[in-house]
């Protein structure tokens, strides 16, 4: 009986790809469809997999969880010194490591290069239930102040082993020179592995403890109140995450306490904010996927691109079913004799369902490979130059079950319905001419509907391909508030460069002064923050005036030199810029943009004072403002200005201790492209100090990643909808090319009687008209409904915006119009007397 089944199946496969092979052209459309709908889906699910299903490649990792406080959902950075209160506690969880990413100068044969670098606690990779390829893993005996008994250890990953050593056997031993530190290598990781945070990879992991070796004064993990590490627990084999989080909790009081800090005030500022810190409940959140700062930016727009695709591959569905209903059609005279001579109906459907299963699968073979293509591409779209996101795309069963069940769900989208009208075929009655025009009929009917659900698909992806590309273009041009050209932004780590704090405010100045007499050079300032950079600075401050609103939420500082507003090209529209003479012991004077005055109520701000960082015991001021500078984009070119004062750079000259260990230089060049001064720039700003490390990025640049997830989401669904145009025109073409040929001997009779071509041109596109009208009514209301869905990553524009709509059902229509156009041309050369000949 099996083997009978087996044999069964076999002879239907067989039989169904010679059916196919007879039709190759039609064949070759319906796969390369399928292919395009398949591995669209499959690339955008395998970004989702990598970055929301897959868990890590590590030992039991259903058993890790994050330490965050309140209701976060994602984990937060802790003071080193948390860390500590969390290590003195063994009996909380089963093993608990800490990590934080960095990056450090590689130094080789007299050569620097910027890699990046992990700070990993000495139970970091024991936690993880990870292995060392080569050599061994940190252990609690590295991670110790000033290094081991051996000095400082270092592993690195696969793929910089690869690059720096060729994969040599003999790396585990040697050392390497970061940021001037020699560490030696003690194991190799394997190349499966990347870190525990998705999106992130690292080339050197060192022990947290040997952070203050590289850091010197400026050290994370000596500054009690700098939050910087990322904590991760395993529970036990018999432990709960609700059991953790109350064994947590019970100790949660001794850890708050003993990380306030002696100068609980100066560091956490009002009392409201030490009460808080005091009282904010400790959690844990699964990490069996790991940590990732990517979800929360990539989540939605990635889910609504898998549901764009998913709408196009059942257009695709829908044009696949109209050539296989046509096929069908044709060989009803085939089935029939098949039927008169004995096979079931059951078989019969078998064997046309068989054939679109080899056309599912076949789609889908082709498409995988398309699929691992594209989400690469796509990969590289999501990273920037400064910023490359890692993600493990490799195929896991998660893919290929969802290529395999997406398979499955267009076998039956597209092969149920020919293969059950096809078999509804009687043996005499399908030989006769009556019963090939009542199939017909039917098969028009079911087209028309098919024709109708396409268009009103179509029309909801171009409504959300119009929205998306209209929201990347309304923030593209959005007034900034400054000039994105010409100016190319320099990052200064002095940090590194074992400069004494004191002395890092006058050589900043002097490689300023030395990058401002460069040729090429306009101007150039120094900034604790650039424009729509990561960075941010949001102290608290307090009006001296009674009569000024209390400053409620944030208010945006920045510490910069004169020539800022310069370089930026950012108009002041009162009082006078900052000067060299605002320097320290000189009178505290500020800078403050149109948002600032207007959220505090002040009409005429110059002469007005505030205090900064007020009643805690590093309050400065008064600060007095003397001029008031046009409002500029800070962070996310979606939100306004934030208000915001700027301040004299040169009177915060210890900069440590705001917990300050970069600077920026921008610099407005006279080039078209500001990275060509970048080796000039470079030479200026080292002739002061070879040990500064310094990283180059163009203003533009920076804004353009800004708008990366806007980017993406606009040209995948551009792409995705002008596909959904096209098939659209192709299914009401060939609906409208079978309706004509269907009527050939109708139309035929009326031009013999006397209609017109251009009556019966109105005839056919009559027929078009009434598919699309009534397919844009569909698709408006489904829009209307869908925009709930989409309102979050719109910008500037409404989610049932009237115009997208409109121009949405214009496009489609001109659309419907064209492809409607050729059959009914066609249509009215149609010659009476061959028809009636015919007849």
């Amino acid at each position: 009986m099996r083997d009978s089944c087996a044999g069964g199946l076999l002879q239907d496969l067989r039989l169904a790809v010679r059916a196919l092979c007879a039709t190759p052209i039609v064949t070759c459309v319906a796969v390369l469809s399928l292919a395009l709908g398949i591995g669209a889906n499959t690339a955008i699910f395998s970004l989702v997999n990598s970055l929301l299903l897959r868990t890590l490649p590590v030992n039991e990792p259903a058993r890790l969880v994050l330490l965050t406080d309140g209701a976060a959902t994602r984990p937060r950075a802790w003071s080193n010194s948390v860390w500590e209160e969390i290590q003195r506690r063994p009996e909380l969880f089963e093993r608990t490591a800490a990590w934080s990413f960095t990056r450090f100068n590689l130094s080789s044969s007299g050569e620097t290069s910027v890699v990046d670098g992990l700070w990993a606690s000495g139970s970091f990779f024991e936690t993880l239930g990870v292995r060392a390829l080569l050599g061994r893993t940190l252990s609690a005996a590295d991670d110790r102040r000033s290094g081991g008994a051996n000095g400082p250890m270092a592993v690195i990953s696969y793929g910089f082993w690869q690059r720096e050593f060729g994969g040599a056997g003999d790396a585990v031993g040697r050392s390497i020179h970061l940021d001037g530190v020699s560490f030696m290598i003690v194991g190799v990781l394997p190349p499966d592995f990347f870190g525990a945070e998705v999106g992130r990879t690292f080339d050197v992991a060192a022990p947290v403890a040997d952070e203050p070796i590289v850091r010197g004064r400026d050290s994370f993990v000596n500054n009690g109140g700098t939050t910087f590490l990322t904590v991760i627990a395993r529970l036990r084999p018999d432990q709960s995450p609700d059991s953790a989080t109350t064994a947590l909790r019970l100790v949660q009081p001794q850890i708050r306490k003993a990380t306030l800090g002696e100068n609980g005030q100066g560091q956490f500022g009002s009392r409201q904010s030490i009460d808080r810190y005091l009282t904010t409940p400790l959690a844990l959140l699964p990490a069996a996927t790991g940590a990732s700062d990517l979800r929360p930016r990539y989540e939605r727009p990635l889910l609504i691109l898998m549901v764009v695709a998913a709408l196009v591959l059942l257009i695709a569905c829908a044009n696949i079913a109209n050539l296989a209903m046509a096929r069908a059609t044709a060989r009803r005279p085939e089935l029939s004799v098949r039927l008169a001579l004995g096979a079931s109906r059951g078989r019969l459907v078998r064997l046309l369902f068989t054939e679109s299963l080899v056309l599912s699968g076949t789609g889908a073979a082709v498409g995988l490979p398309l699929a691992m293509w594209g989400s690469r591409v796509l990969l590289r779209q999501i990273s920037t130059a400064a910023d490359t996101v890692f993600l493990d795309l490799s195929i896991d069963w998660h893919v290929l079950a969802f290529t395999a069940g997406i398979a499955a769900v267009t076998t039956l989208c597209f092969g149920v319905a020919p293969a059950f009208f096809t078999s509804r075929v009687a043996p005499m009655d399908a030989l006769k001419e009556h019963a090939r025009t009542n199939a017909g009929l039917t098969r028009g009917a079911m087209t028309d509907w098919l024709v109708m659900v396409q268009v009103a698909l179509s029309l909801v992806l171009v409504v959300a391909a119009g929205l998306f590309v209209r929201t990347f273009m309304t923030l593209r041009q959005r007034p900034l508030g400054f000039s994105t050209e010409h100016v190319l932004l320099v990052t200064i780590d002095a940090s590194r460069a074992i400069v004494d704090p004191a002395g890092r405010m006058p050589l900043y100045e002097r490689s300023r002064e030395a990058v401002r007499a460069l040729p090429g050079v306009s101007e150039a300032a120094l900034s604790l923050t650039t424009p729509v950079g990561s960075g941010q600075f949001t102290p608290r401050i307090e009006m001296t005036d009674a009569s000024a609103a209390d400053a409620q939420g944030p208010i945006w500082a920045n510490l910069i030199s004169p020539g800022w507003f310069a370089t930026f090209g950012t108009p002041l529209v009162a009082g006078r810029d900052l000067t060299d003479g605002d320097r320290k012991g000189a009178p505290r004077v500020a800078v403050v943009n149109e948002a600032f005055a207007r959220k505090l109520g002040i009409r005429d701000p110059i002469g007005r004072t505030f205090m900064l960082y007020p009643r805690t015991a590093r309050s400065l001021g008064p600060i007095e403002i003397v001029g008031v500078a046009a409002n500029a984009i800070y962070t996310s070119l979606r939100t306004p200005a934030p208000p915001t004062f700027y301040v004299p750079l040169a009177q915060f000259d210890h900069l440590s201790e705001l917990g300050i260990r970069t600077i920026n230089l921008s610099v407005m060049t006279k080039t078209q492209s500001p990275m060509m001064l970048t080796r000039s720039v470079s030479t200026a700003v080292t002739a002061q100090d070879p040990r500064l490390s310094l990283t180059f990025r163009a203003l533009s640049d920076q804004v353009d990643a800004a708008l990366t997830q806007e980017r993406v989401v606009a040209t995948l669904a551009g792409f995705f909808g002008v596909l959904a145009l096209l098939l659209a025109g192709l299914g009401l073409y060939g609906v409208t090319s079978y309706a004509v040929a269907r009527r050939r001997g109708e139309i035929g009779i009326r031009m013999a009687l006397g209609a017109a071509p251009a009556r019966v041109v109105r005839l056919v596109l009559s027929r078009v008209t009434m598919f699309v009208s009534t397919g844009v009514l569909l698709g408006v209301g489904v829009s209307l409904w869908a925009s709930q869905f989409v309102a979050p990553l719109l910008y500037g524009l409404e989610a049932r915006d009237l115009l997208t709509l409109v121009g949405a059902s214009v496009t489609l229509a001109a659309v419907g119009a064209f492809a409607g156009w050729l059959p009914a041309w066609r249509a009215s050369r149609i010659d009476p007397a061959e028809v009636l000949r015919e007849s």
